[in-house]
């Protein structure tokens, strides 16, 4: 595995990995997101990359917002992935689909959340970000909806949350000033073309010798 290194600009960065020079299970493990990553997530649909910044809603929750950008290469798209509430997920654990795990925001240290407030453009349920140093409650938690065992990097994932059974979406609603153009994240009842996310940059944890082995027992 070769070291990341930062993009011109705001320096968003990248996992390069050689997988010729490694065996191919370790090359195939190393495709799947692990806990401990820290990754820009893209509305597929909409194009735009889930964001938060320490800007608060002024209806609804009164909670920090959570938008979707266009840009690349903005530093407030960084998210931790972890473990559900209450749990440690220890880095370098694959994330399986079905798992619950948890979204902090790099930044701010508050973690991806919703509940029954309604979103301010839409009218459907409100996303925000929640908690101090990246603890909150269970609201927090989201399951992650993807084919095969694991998620995968290069994969479509959809976003429940656990307690609501909703879904992570993005309808293309724009917010005015002062985050003039950014889209309003929120969620649906239902899933559907809006709800489907991919992992695209970030730092990437290379799966735990726990969770190799593991992976090789599941598949005996």
């Amino acid at each position: 595995m070769k070291m990341t290194k930062p993009q011109d600009g705001a320096g968003s960065l990248l996992l390069f990995i050689t997988p010729l020079l490694l065996p191919v299970s370790i090359a195939s493990e190393l495709s799947v997101v692990t806990c401990g990553s820290v990754v820009k997530l893209l509305n597929i649909k909409h194009n735009v990359r889930l964001h938060s910044h320490d800007v608060r809603y002024g209806s609804g929750s009164g909670q920090q917002s959570v938008t979707g950008v266009t840009s690349v290469d903005d530093g407030n798209s960084y998210w931790r992935i972890r473990g559900q509430s209450s749990t440690v997920c220890e880095r370098g654990t694959l994330i399986k689909c079905g798992q619950s795990m948890r979204l902090t925001h790099v930044n701010t240290g508050r973690n991806l959340h919703s509940h029954h407030f309604t979103s301010p453009l839409s009218g459907n349920q409100e996303v925000s970000a929640f908690g101090d140093d990246g603890e909150g409650d269970i609201l927090d938690d989201w399951t992650v909806l993807c084919d095969g065992e694991f998620w995968q990097r290069d994969g479509e994932v959809r976003l429940r949350h656990t307690s609501t059974n909703v879904f992570l979406s993005v309808t293309g609603e724009q917010y005015g000033r002062p985050i003039n153009g950014q889209r309003e994240v929120h969620c649906m009842s239902y899933s559907n073309q809006n709800s489907y996310w991919k992992v695209m940059e970030g730092i990437f944890m290379k799966p735990s010798e726990q969770s190799r082995t593991q992976n090789v027992h599941t598949e005996l």
